[in-house]
């Protein structure tokens, strides 16, 4: 996590104190129909993925698994002499493809996590989830690995909301 300019006021609740332990996690080797029965089972929305030693890989939601249903359209280009020239990146044409036809969760997982350690107070927690538009934030031990999920939910509970 990067380092809020604003200093924790004293008081400020910490992550450690306001995530769940118990979190539902998957495997980058599990497939995409176990995720969906797995989200579903368990009523949830999203799930840290996790290696054999419990440290965060990536991050699996229902909108990674809506993105197979999704239309895919080929980037925009223009060829001038002997070149294209795409008008959108090929790079995010790629990531949206290998998502559509993934089979396994390390094929549609997002890679880029935005985690926390314990120790993190609620409001870098909320403004990390703002600035990132995501919905739960994994908390981290200093070797990566997964002590917890603060979701949206955690984050308004704690400051009375």
């Amino acid at each position: 996590m990067s380092r809020n300019q604003q200093e924790p006021v004293e008081g400020e609740p910490l992550a450690e104190q306001i995530m769940k332990r118990d979190v539902v996690t998957v495997s980058p080797d599990a497939t995409v129909k176990e995720l969906a029965q797995l989200f579903h089972e368990r009523g949830v929305g999203g799930a840290p993925v996790v290696d054999d030693e419990g440290r965060v890989i990536g991050m699996v939601t229902e909108g990674d698994l809506v993105s197979q249903d999704a239309d895919l359209h080929f980037p925009l280009y223009i060829q001038f002499l002997d070149s294209l020239i795409y008008l959108e990146s090929v790079r995010k044409f790629e990531e949206r493809l290998r998502k559509v036809v993934g089979a396994y969760v390390r094929d549609v997982m997002t890679t880029e996590v935005r985690s926390v350690p314990p120790t993190a107070t609620v409001r870098q927690v909320a403004t990390l989830m703002s600035r990132h538009r995501i919905n739960r934030v994994p908390v981290v031990d200093e070797r990566g690995r997964l002590v917890g999920i603060v979701g949206r939910h955690e984050v308004l509970e704690s400051i009375g909301l």
